[in-house]
């Protein structure tokens, strides 16, 4: 079992910049992926960025690619996602999983483990 919980969300105008924080307990290990995924109202949880545990690689959606950059502290366990020039369509409630894979997936089916989320509003 692994547990996330996620922390760092908050209101802040566009612009602004936000940093989001995932700490990790339980049976984590460098086979782990790490992905921050969000859902706005009314539309499907969507990938953001994911990072593997081990080597650090990392892969962006198209949309945030340039502005968010993931990051993750091994000795902390925690993975982060600083999110720079927000703009009001990043709003979503902004999610933190761990898939059990060798490689990066960014589909939600292949993440087995969730945290419960942390509102990021941004103002325009």
């Amino acid at each position: 079992q692994v547990q996330l919980v996620e922390s760092g969300g908050g209101l802040v105008q566009a612009g602004g910049s936000l940093r989001l924080s995932c700490a990790a307990s339980g049976r984590t290990s460098s086979a782990y992926v790490m992905g921050w995924f969000r859902q706005a109202p009314g539309k499907e949880r969507e990938f953001v960025a994911a990072i593997r545990w081990g080597n650090g690689a990392t892969y962006y959606a198209d949309s945030v690619k340039g502005r968010f950059t993931i990051s993750r502290d091994n000795a902390k366990n925690t993975v982060f996602l600083q999110m720079d020039s927000l703009k009001p369509e990043d709003t979503a409630v902004y999610y933190c999983a761990a898939a059990r894979a060798l490689l990066i997936v960014t589909n939600t089916r292949s993440y087995e483990y969730w945290g419960q989320g942390t509102q990021v509003t941004v103002s325009s």
